[in-house]
């Protein structure tokens, strides 16, 4: 598939250590969940819905080592990255500025809120320093592989968050991190509590259903696999999600989907500047495409790539549980 659409996956391509405590931080804001595994580890163990309380810190240290520390809670927050924005309207906050598109979505703050919020020029892969700093933002949020070399012009002006979600424990954890620098304590258990009770229920009515999550902005698409991707890793604990990641460059063909009997199929269109059409669309120019179980009963569902395969946060994989749900019944 395209290079760009690639590198929007690049981030995830770090496979979850076996063991890694997803979420665990000091001063009151990690997660300790060492009872659950990390994305991809299976689905045997049931999601806990209890959360412990998170204590307002202006020190933290997350779940990937990074210590985060603050003079006061931070105000105007830049998000260069949609875990930020979704961690934000999860605390009730809106982001000083953002070059995500993942506030329009009407779970978020739908488009006419959303566009009220200044983008960050520059788009995702390159945002312009100049522009952040023109917010004067306390704290600016940015995925560690992508923005971290934003670092050194950042240093001095503000403080730099770099963060790496790579299962949905990292993303609980980040919103703890986060509603505990910003004092917003109550509002950060309230959303770990809806998601974890969300996940819970979901798991309960586990689906045996075969499903799949393909990306992708042509022809050459690619398989969203636990082990690289953080909605894929929900998949497994809601119904049979046979996909292993074969690294950065490996995919599935369409004849192993097809062998594989895809009862439910999520196809996340990646759209790269001007819309070019479904990705649904254009596989379905492949004669095996109609043969796939999921396309002959039309459970082929297209849904929002901002969300699904970009937000990563409480709020977004809400979202997913919600439409997975739905469609695995």
């Amino acid at each position: 598939m395209p290079r760009t659409a690639l590198r929007v996956r690049r981030w995830a391509a770090i496979a979850v250590l076996g063991g890694l405590l997803a979420g665990c931080g000091t001063s009151g804001g990690g997660s300790e969940e060492a009872v659950e595994p990390a994305a991809g580890a299976g689905s045997g163990t049931r999601t806990s819905t209890e959360v412990r309380p998170i204590e307002a810190a202006t020190r933290i240290t997350d779940a990937k080592g990074v210590t985060v520390t603050l003079a006061e809670p931070p105000q105007k927050i830049v998000c260069l990255v949609a875990l930020c924005d979704d961690i934000l309207v999860e605390l009730g906050m809106v982001p000083a500025a953002t070059n995500s598109a993942v506030l329009a979505h009407p779970g978020f703050l739908g488009k006419e809120k959303a566009a009220e919020v200044p983008v960050v020029p520059g788009g995702f892969l390159s945002p312009e320093v100049e522009a952040i700093l023109s917010h004067r933002p306390d704290l600016v949020i940015g995925l560690e592989d992508t923005h971290g070399k934003l670092a050194p012009a950042l240093k001095g002006a503000t403080t730099f968050w770099p963060v790496q979600p790579g299962s949905w424990q990292d993303s609980v954890g980040y919103l703890r991190d986060l509603a505990a620098l910003t004092g917003r304590t109550a509002q950060g258990e309230k959303a770990e509590k809806a998601f974890r009770t969300k996940l819970a229920g979901a798991e309960k009515a586990r689906s045996d259903r075969t499903a799949l999550i393909i990306f992708g902005s042509d022809e050459n698409f690619g398989v969203a696999t636990p082990e690289t991707d953080v909605a894929a890793g929900l998949l497994p604990k809601i119904a049979h999600y046979p996909w292993k990641s074969r690294g950065v460059d490996g995919s599935y063909s369409l004849e192993e989907i097809l062998a594989r009997d895809v009862d439910v199929l999520f196809v996340e269109t990646l759209s790269f500047g001007a819309p070019d059409g479904r990705l649904s669309d254009k596989l379905a120019r492949n004669p095996l495409w109609s043969r796939i179980p999921a396309v002959k009963n039309g459970k082929v569902i297209e849904v929002d790539s901002e969300v699904w395969a970009k937000g990563r946060g409480t709020r977004s994989l809400g979202v997913v549980l919600d439409e997975a749900t739905a469609a695995l019944r």
